[in-house]
């Protein structure tokens, strides 16, 4: 059997895109980990934003040296670097035996002398089976056109799953260990309209929460503009719904959230946050941010700074403004804070938000929650409740005795619920000790 191994670059996302190609690949193929020889090398690639594009073309070069030392056979790329950029790269970089876009699965599929088995297609092989935590990826494309994204480019229009197709693959992969489905796609609360006809994501959470084995549900990627409200009901009255919403805002000021093609101005993004927490008490909320978009002047960026400071966010991520081919902005926008501005302003929104969280957790302390445990790492068990997702939020740790734990194995609690107090708090990570397994 050909040996066969996947780098997976960019987002959850993408990792999800990877898990379903594994999964029609898997008979024909044993699967390597990192440092051994492979017959096949795929990478899947990011192409949203310039870091993330020159990350993948170091990751392929690097790979085309491999391929020239022996230590690889075929070298073969996928994603969204090679749907966006497929005219350029094979002329580029010679080295790659194919090359297939971000909806060519099937195509590379076949091309591995496979065939395509539509039964799999709910069926994941999961990258780190170790973990209790999965993506669902919801939905595909975008319908938005906010003038800085490049992601409808991409990856085309929107299409959601159908509900059997994702309540089915719920079911394998509680079966599999997982407890908690992080629902994601370009964007989850335009879920259900182009199969429906109705905003269907309230019903699918409903539908999940009825899968055997998984006990929490958590939503991100939230588009702000007509954020569906029996979502928010959903979250109050069903208790598998974690309290938590990723909902990226982007900006606040209206000149640049006009010229982001946000479809909202401040004012609704103010009146949303705070529906959003008189309909769910105690909800988490995540967002990210621009900083040096076109349009953001000195004041509208102090207005950003101010909202983020009155608004208090549990979670917030930003970055810069970064100008991408093909995108609205690109052409009709001119680029013309210095970079120098935009790093400046980064850090101090960040450095706000860092007092805010500080607070925040600081206010939990003594608090009681139930925590998932995702690891267990040189006698700490790394836990999460449901205000932190994995991989973008803090976490809580909690020092493993064995006394307090009744001898149990540690890694045998991975994918366990704990209830635990909250003992310390710094910027982003908290500390707790056991009251129950």
């Amino acid at each position: 059997m050909s040996s066969l191994r996947v780098i997976t670059l960019g987002c959850s996302k993408n990792t999800v895109d990877t898990e379903h190609l594994l999964s029609q690949l898997r008979d024909s193929y044993e699967i390597v980990p990192e440092g051994e020889f492979a017959d096949v090398l795929l990478i899947n690639t990011c192409g949203f934003i310039g870091d993330a594009k020159e990350q993948s073309i170091e990751t392929i070069l690097s790979a085309a040296e491999l391929k020239k030392d022996g230590l690889v056979g075929r070298l073969i790329v996928f994603g969204c670097l090679s749907e966006r950029y497929s005219a350029e790269l094979p002329e580029e970089i010679p080295e790659v035996d194919g090359w297939f876009g971000a909806r060519d699965l099937k195509p590379l599929v076949e091309a591995l002398g496979c065939k395509w088995r539509p039964a799999l297609e709910s069926r994941r092989h999961l990258t780190d089976p170790r973990l209790p935590y999965a993506y669902l990826k919801i939905s595909e494309g975008c319908d938005r056109r906010c003038s800085y994204c490049a992601i409808p480019l991409i990856r085309g229009a929107h299409r959601s799953v159908p509900m059997e197709t994702l309540v089915e693959e719920a079911r394998s992969l509680a079966s599999a260990g997982v407890r908690e489905l992080i629902l994601i796609a370009q964007d989850t609360t335009f879920y259900g309209l182009d199969l429906y006809h109705k905003r269907c994501l309230a019903e699918l959470l409903r539908r999940l929460s009825e899968v055997d084995g998984i006990e929490w549900l958590r939503v991100h990627y939230s588009y702000p503009q007509d954020f569906p409200e029996d979502v928010l009901e959903e979250m109050a009255a069903n208790p598998k719904v974690c309290r938590y919403i990723d909902i990226p805002l982007q900006h606040i000021a209206d000149p640049v959230l006009s010229a982001m093609h946000r479809g909202v101005d401040g004012e609704w993004t103010r009146r949303l946050v705070s529906r959003m927490r008189e309909l769910v008490p105690g909800v988490a909320l995540r967002t990210t941010m621009i900083v040096g978009h076109p349009g953001e002047g000195k004041a509208e960026f102090e207005e950003l700074l101010a909202f983020v400071r009155e608004a208090r966010f549990d979670r917030l991520g930003a970055f810069t403004y970064s100008e991408e081919e093909g995108t609205w902005g690109a052409g009709h926008l001119r680029d013309s804070i210095p970079a120098r501005t935009k790093e400046s302003r980064l850090r101090r929104l960040m450095e706000a938000q860092r007092k805010v969280s500080l607070e925040i957790n600081r206010g939990r302390i003594g608090t009681e929650t139930r925590v998932l445990v995702d690891s267990f790492l040189d006698g700490i068990l790394v836990c999460r409740s449901e205000f932190e997702s994995p991989d973008v939020d803090g976490e809580i740790l909690v020092a493993y005795d064995p006394v307090s734990f009744r001898g149990r194995d540690p890694e045998s609690l991975v994918g366990s619920f704990l209830r635990v107090r909250i003992t310390g708090a710094d910027d982003y990570d908290l500390s707790a000790e056991l009251i129950e397994i």
